[in-house]
């Protein structure tokens, strides 16, 4: 089962270092991984998602809380809150078939961001599942290239997992 785990962490050199590693010591896949600075300049916020049983999640967030830069973590429920994962796709598009890539783009809420004679280059927004459904309908016109940022996450609501309340 796919879990997705928010860090609040010290933003310090080597924090992301030694949670990576921490995985990667117990053979544990991350999927996701997305870092970014916080409100607070001193703290970032490390999204991972992770696929794996209740009880290998918790062993993880045992072990996270031990490190010093941890200050707060939050295992987040798949109904309790909003994903969203930035994409870049370059798709081949002549002039017969422009206005078919153009009109998907709209009807996935996203934008062209680059066109050339022979691509296109369209800039998507959304969750990990319909950004992979954007990829299977643009898929027969000839995907070239495709940057994907990773989750990103918040609990859905008024709480948080900041320090502040």
């Amino acid at each position: 089962m796919k879990r997705t785990i928010s860090i609040l962490v010290e933003n310090h050199p080597g924090v992301l270092s030694r949670i990576s590693g921490l995985f990667s010591r117990r053979s544990f896949n991350i999927e996701s991984l997305a870092v970014g600075v916080t409100e607070d300049s001193t703290m970032s916020r490390i999204t991972i998602v992770v696929d794996g049983s209740d009880y290998t999640v918790e062993q993880v967030e045992k072990q996270l809380n031990k490190l010093i830069d941890v200050i707060k973590l939050k295992t987040l429920e798949p109904d309790e809150l909003i994903s969203r994962e930035l994409m870049l796709v370059k798709v081949a598009a002549g002039a017969d078939n422009r206005g078919d890539i153009i009109n998907i783009a709209k009807v996935m809420d996203a934008k062209i961001c680059d066109i050339t004679r022979t691509t296109m280059t369209i800039e998507a927004s959304e969750t990990t599942e319909k950004l992979d459904n954007m990829l299977e309908i643009l898929r027969p016109y000839g995907i070239r290239e495709v940057v994907r940022t990773g989750t990103i996450a918040t609990q859905k609501g008024s709480d948080t997992i900041n320090t502040k309340k």
